[in-house]
């Protein structure tokens, strides 16, 4: 085999007598080979080490190592080439100097990924061992604590230790946090998966099924996984689509998607009216097709969304049963106790059984009370790791204190994991909370969480980041990243967070134990059509609420009543319409600090009532989306500092006589266009803000010019272009920003150039180009960036970075697309 020969050392050696060889005798290809000879020699001590250890390989290892042996091999094939070819063949030699080039990048790329993977999955095993070992003292330790702390001493009778101190420094689980999505699709769910295959597979003539069962049983996850699976995606030949209808489902929206999928038009106008009854003789094709509805709640909606067509099914996920609907049902069944104990443990120890040092009947009763459901396991053994086994004990008595989840279902699972929730630091326990303020089902920028805590918590920004990974890591929230996240310089923007519903209601009843003028959060649980009649019926007394969330149809000016909010500092405002009038009690919110405005419908809403605007001296952040933004001519935020436009119309309402930015938000240090299809230019007057720290373009597909003035924006650090397929110079003013530390212009894929003085941003740190095939050189001054440190791109333009990276040896040159699978770092 390759590897063997590779092992015994006779390729790599006999590619180094031919490499010393080259380096003498052929000009073209002499850089290259001494390049090679020095990475060969370099990996050479690691090859032999793993010859001799005695440790058997794994199957990810020994693949990237047999293929290492193969390029090995094809460079001893390519040096007889070169050391057969004639001199004064030149075109030849230019060829096969290109080709020694590729090899010797292959080379380093396996060195930089696979090789630099294999020695931080053996630092990884290493911790986790050592982890283990010093798990086993601490437990140890804990033990004699307790003993001696048994020991009345003193007059008070206090033990000699109360509580262990936990450390606020948290190792990076990210692997854990990988293995724990691998754990939770297998644990319990193999059968269900296979019923309900052989249901949607099996079976023509169902066409509608239902996956149900109580709210944390795992109904989403068993559906998810069917999508998941290979044999179901070449059944209906990947043509699978899977939709969440919540308790405020936008009914117009999702039948259009439906249609869309089915017709095979997924671009289909969001405003196409789908017929009431959809005419089967409209679909003559009868390619199979997998429509998966989730989180659904009511009949009425049910009925508008599924209809027969042939080769079409339906896979409905709901706590309900619909039998005049359904042609089959399957109810998802508990864990086996078995499951059950390994999903507990993985997330209580990071181990799928008990550890010896744990109290084993401790563990038992504890998982006994979260009564096989995979939600309140996950949850309640999350809570638990790390704390004391007097901790555990506490928890323990206060489950059994409740009444069985099985008998009145989610209301006494919510009681149960209340438990954890009332653990928490009072600062995360509040943030928890904080969540029910937004929509179910919905997609939550992490922009907007943390602005939010920032605000009405009086933290910064990385203790609030903090706080979301921790809620994280206890699955009390789920954070969704984009591909391109990652780095200091990365965007709130790219993460969202998501958080089941059963965790939402338990926000909620939370949230709601107080007489509703007490509440610290005032939320309208799902759309209705006004407000709360509840809400009406206590309007005559102030109401304490610091959040304020409303989610409604169209309102208009008669629609609101008089309410007081003295307290409130973050407004939510969810709706669904093309017309909004905003509340006029925002004039009444004196302390309202963050106020954020979004509109669910297909349509741009048109707002009203703008001028109270002008009434919100406190607000510091705001967000507007998917509506038409409105002439700002006249009105002053003199504190806002963050702004951000999300798929809005800006019917160029940021720009003329009358609009002068500057002076509209004389504090804004932050500023995000995303999705702003008809922004063409950048306003000139933006380039006056000096305050101005951030300024993201991100998604406009028709922006095509930048002002000339740009660079007079002095205080800029952060400068993204991401997607904006339109532009096709940066203008030269920008290498004036001497405070600029990021600049983005991913997928600005007609940008042909960088300034030619580029080597003038000295603070200039990281760049990010993938996706900029068109820009084919770099100015020289950019060996004159003395702060760069890492520039991301794709392998066609690798090259014009080479001078720079050989100048500047601080400098790394990222290739971005990802050459190897890492999967065995998770082993």
């Amino acid at each position: 085999m390759a590897l063997n020969d590779f092992f015994a050392g006779e390729i790599a050696t006999e590619l180094i007598k031919m490499l010393v060889s080259i380096s003498r005798k052929s000009l073209l290809c002499r850089t290259s080979a001494e390049q090679l000879i020095t990475y060969i020699n370099e990996i050479l001590p690691t090859i032999q080490e793993i010859k001799y250890s005695g440790v058997e390989l794994t199957e990810h290892r020994q693949f990237d190592l047999d293929r290492f042996s193969e390029i090995l091999r094809s460079g001893v094939e390519l040096s007889h080439k070169v050391l057969s070819s004639s001199r004064w063949n030149v075109y030849k030699n230019l060829q096969l100097a290109k080709k020694m080039e590729k090899l010797e990048k292959n080379v380093s790329r396996f060195l930089q990924g696979p090789m630099q993977a294999h020695i931080l999955a053996d630092v990884h095993h290493t911790r986790f061992e050592m982890a283990e070992r010093f798990d086993r003292v601490d437990a140890s330790n804990r033990k004699l604590e307790q003993y001696f702390g048994a020991m009345k001493i003193g007059v008070g009778g206090g033990g000699w230790v109360e509580e262990a101190v936990r450390s606020c420094m948290e190792e990076d689980e990210s692997w854990v946090e990988g293995n724990c999505g691998n754990l939770n699709l297998s644990v319990g769910l193999d059968l269900g998966k296979k019923k309900v295959k052989e249901i949607v597979m099996g079976r023509e003539d169902l066409w509608v099924v239902g996956i149900c069962g109580i709210g944390g049983s795992g109904k989403t996850t068993l559906a998810r996984e069917v999508c998941r699976d290979e044999q179901v995606k070449c059944y209906f030949k990947e043509k699978i689509l899977f939709l969440t209808v919540s308790q405020s489902p936008n009914v117009d929206q999702l039948r259009t998607k439906i249609w869309g999928h089915i017709m095979g038009n997924r671009s289909l106008n969001p405003n196409y009216v789908v017929p009431q009854w959809i005419p089967q003789f409209e679909c003559r094709s009868e390619a199979r097709t997998l429509i998966v509805l989730d989180d659904v709640w009511s009949l009425s909606v049910l009925e508008q969304l599924v209809c027969r067509i042939p080769g079409c099914k339906f896979v409905v996920v709901s706590r309900f049963k619909f039998p005049t609907i359904f042609n089959a049902t399957y109810e998802v069944e508990l864990l086996s106790e078995e499951d059950a104990m390994s999903l507990f443990c993985h997330h209580a120890f990071g181990q799928k059984s008990i550890p010896f040092t744990a109290n084993e009947n401790l563990v038992k009763q504890v998982v006994s009370e979260c009564e096989k459901l995979p939600l309140a396991l996950k949850v309640i053994g999350a809570s638990l790791r790390d704390q004391t086994e007097m901790f555990w004990a506490s928890v323990k008595n206060r489950l059994s204190q409740g009444q069985s989840i099985g008998e009145s279902h989610e209301i006494n699972l919510i009681e149960r994991m209340a438990i954890s929730i009332n653990y928490l630091k009072e600062e995360m326990k509040e943030c928890f909370l904080d969540l029910c303020s937004f929509p179910e089902d919905k997609k939550i920028p992490l922009d907007v969480l943390i602005n939010m805590w920032v605000e009405i918590h009086d933290i910064d920004e990385k203790d609030a980041f903090a706080i979301v990974v921790e809620l994280s890591n206890k699955n009390l929230l789920t954070l969704v990243k984009e591909a391109r996240v990652g780095g200091m310089y990365s965007s709130c923007f790219e993460i969202s967070v998501t958080q089941h519903d059963v965790l939402r209601d338990l926000a909620l009843n939370l949230s709601s134990r107080e007489s509703i003028n007490e509440r610290r959060r005032l939320v309208m649980p799902k759309r209705e059509k006004g407000l709360p009649k509840e809400w009406l019926r206590h309007k005559h007394k102030p109401f304490e609420a610091q959040i304020v969330s409303i989610h409604t149809g169209e309102m208009k000016e008669r629609d609101w009543h008089k309410l007081e909010f003295p307290k409130a500092e973050v407004l939510i405002i969810n709706f669904t319409s093309k017309d909004y009038f905003l509340p006029p009690f925002i004039d009444r919110m004196p302390n309202l600090r963050a106020l954020i405005v979004i509109n669910y419908s297909a349509s741009y809403a048109s707002l009203h009532n703008v001028s109270i605007f002008n009434n919100l001296a406190n607000l510091r952040s705001l967000w507007l989306e998917k509506v038409s933004i409105p002439q700002f001519g006249s009105i002053i935020m003199e504190n806002l500092g963050k702004l951000f436009i999300v798929l809005c119309k800006i019917n160029n309402n940021l720009e003329g006589k009358d609009v002068n930015l500057s002076q509209i938000f004389p504090s804004l240090t932050e500023l995000t266009l995303d999705h702003c299809e008809d922004v063409t230019n950048l306003p000139t007057s933006i380039c006056k803000i000096q305050s101005l720290q951030n300024l993201s373009l991100t998604n406009c597909h028709n922006l095509a010019q930048l002002p000339v003035e740009l660079g007079m924006l002095s205080s800029l650090e952060i400068l993204r272009l991401y997607a904006c397929p339109e532009l096709k110079t940066l203008p030269p003013s920008i290498c004036n920003m001497i405070r600029l530390k990021y600049i983005d212009i991913s997928q600005c894929v007609n940008l042909t150039c960088f300034p030619e003085e580029i080597g003038k941003l000295v603070s200039l740190e990281k760049i990010d180009m993938r996706e900029c095939s068109m820009t084919k050189n770099v100015p020289k001054s950019a060996i004159s960036l003395k702060s760069l440190r890492l520039v991301i791109c794709d392998e066609d333009v690798f090259g014009i970075w080479k001078d720079v990276e050989k100048a500047k040896p601080n400098v790394h040159v990222q290739v971005s697309e990802q050459y190897f699978d890492l999967e065995f770092l998770r082993e």
